[in-house]
């Protein structure tokens, strides 16, 4: 009878797996924000950017993390 009790924890264990992968939280999506200008500049871009992220359901810092790059390009050699 012990040998039997074992096997259906084992098979218990097993099927219960699943399950408790399925309850862990995915990871939030990064968007990297890429701008060439100077950051005084760029305030008006950005508002716009999150105004448009919000209109189509992201909320920055609840499901989407924003990473902003902003500065200026440097000069091509020639």
């Amino acid at each position: 009878m012990r040998r039997r009790d074992f096997i259906k924890g084992i098979a218990g264990a097993a099927a219960a797996w699943p399950l408790a992968a399925r309850a862990q939280q995915s990871a939030i999506p990064v968007i990297g924000f890429v701008y060439p200008g100077v950051p005084e500049l760029s305030a008006g871009v950005i508002a716009a950017f999150r105004k448009g992220l919000n209109e189509t359901g992201f909320v920055e810092g609840r499901n989407v993390t924003v990473e902003f790059r902003l500065g200026l390009p440097r000069p091509l050699l020639n």
